[in-house]
């Protein structure tokens, strides 16, 4: 009973991507959201942390400036090629496109999921933390 009444009401908090048909959910704290930009062709790094029920832009990473750069960030040194940028902006939800095109792609600790993978061509998908009963986790669709 007690085991019972723990998967019931036990709640963790996940990363939930929310494809039109499907749910996915992501359990680490931290990933980086990767594409090819559509104008400078070159790889777009932005990096997030669940906090809370929130997800929290930490820092992005590019090479060329260009449409969609933020004006508000501030540059953190580095010598990779890439100019880097803290920004530390709060997000209750994200909204993406997502194409083979600009190869969108998760990154963690462990894993390479390939978004556009999930999806068809240019389709969306919404990204929030949530929290789940362990069960539902356990029976859930996992990145």
């Amino acid at each position: 009973m007690i085991v019972l009444l723990f998967l019931l009401l036990w709640r963790i908090p996940v990363v939930q991507f929310d494809f039109a048909n499907e749910r996915y959910y992501l359990s680490e704290t931290e990933f980086q959201l990767q594409w090819i930009h559509s104008v400078e062709k070159e790889e777009w790094l932005e990096f997030y942390e669940r906090n809370g029920d929130m997800l929290l832009l930490t820092e992005t990473k590019f090479k060329t400036y260009g449409a969609g750069v933020p004006s508000d960030g501030e540059i953190i040194s580095s010598e990779d090629g890439f100019v880097h940028m803290k920004i530390n902006r709060p997000y209750k939800e994200m909204n993406l496109t997502v194409s083979q095109n600009a190869q969108t792609t998760i990154t963690t600790a462990k894993k390479n999921i390939p978004l556009y993978t999930y999806t068809e061509d240019y389709g969306f998908v919404t990204i929030t933390v949530e929290y789940l009963n362990l069960w539902e986790y356990v029976r859930g669709n996992k990145l």
